[in-house]
């Protein structure tokens, strides 16, 4: 197999009418024009911003060394698993829903879109919507959307900081303003708007109601302490788990198992990713490293105190 060293992917800011105008402490971007919403950290069009492969786009470098990149038993073909990216709410997103699998495919896409988020921050009375009501049906859906009271129908749950929440498809959903998300997707954008409380955007009725699932696993997930790590979620299509360092710490990675890429995500702090005599890859606050499965053995190394998230596809 080719051999692909570790490199950084340069954030990729998405304007969003809900977003906001200032993204410290975690970005010093200027905004001039729309709030921005969400800042895509493993997106197609992200720039690679280390290393030889510098100035590439994401795509490219999956499409000319996917194997190296992803690993050659791997079911990704069509394109990058996984997608993460940060979100930045300062008011209520629209209420959507997610196809799963089998519906995507209908619409020729190759998969559908469950998620999760890890709350990097929240402020006091912050909360998202997670599914429906007990009892409601697909009935009571459609008839809450068409009197403007679909918000009625849904669960809010509390987020506090360090929260794991998983949302697979199907669930109806909202986030609240007054959080800081970390998005981890299956790698789509198929998102069905059902209701967005009078703002002039298109809505999604017959597939966002068909996608609908009135009963779903969606919630909070309590972190699973594995020795050093902590297993934030499992699902059939990621793995999110969570590690902290000390000032100068090493923490040292390996692969067990079927080798499969790894998404590295600095949550605070400040550090480098070392892999063998390649040059180390500096990883601070809000930045992702990519550490293709073609490499069973890397470390990270903290300059300051870091808490860093993994993703892993599956």
């Amino acid at each position: 197999m080719e051999k692909l060293a570790p490199f950084r992917l340069r954030p990729w800011f998405r304007t969003r009418v809900w977003g906001v105008r200032d993204l410290t402490p975690w970005y010093d971007y200027k905004i001039t024009g729309e709030p921005i919403g969400e800042v895509w950290l493993s997106g197609d069009d992200c720039v690679v911003d280390s290393g030889p492969l510098a100035g590439q786009t994401f795509a490219s470098v999956f499409h000319e060394h996917g194997e190296a990149l992803v690993g050659g038993e791997a079911s990704h073909r069509e394109r990058f698993p996984l997608l993460m990216k940060i979100l930045f709410p300062k008011e209520k997103l629209s209420v959507q829903v997610h196809p799963g699998d089998e519906m995507a495919r209908l619409h020729g896409e190759p998969h559908g879109k469950t998620e999760c988020w890890y709350a990097l921050e929240a402020e006091p009375g912050a909360a998202v919507a997670l599914g429906l009501h007990p009892g409601t049906t697909i009935e009571a859906v459609r008839a809450a959307i068409e009197a403007n009271a679909l918000e009625s129908l849904l669960e809010w749950v509390p987020v506090e900081k360090g929260d794991m929440i998983f949302v697979d498809a199907g669930t109806v959903h909202a986030v609240g303003p007054g959080v800081v998300l970390l998005e981890t997707q299956q790698n789509s954008d198929m998102t069905y708007r059902l209701y967005d409380y009078g703002r002039p955007r298109e809505l999604h009725l017959k597939d966002g109601l068909q996608a609908t699932r009135v009963q779903t696993a969606a919630g909070k997930v309590p972190a699973k302490i594995e020795g050093d790590q902590a297993v934030l979620v499992e699902s059939k299509y990621f793995r999110v788990d969570r590690f902290e360092l000390d000032a100068g710490g090493m923490r040292e990675f390996s692969t067990a198992g079927e080798p499969a890429v790894e998404l590295i995500f600095a949550a605070s702090g400040s550090g480098a990713v070392h892999f063998e005599k390649e040059t180390p890859i500096s990883l601070r606050r809000g930045e992702l490293a990519v550490v293709p499965a073609c490499i069973s053995q890397w470390s990270m190394i903290s300059v300051e105190t870091m808490e860093i998230l993994r993703a892993v596809p599956r």
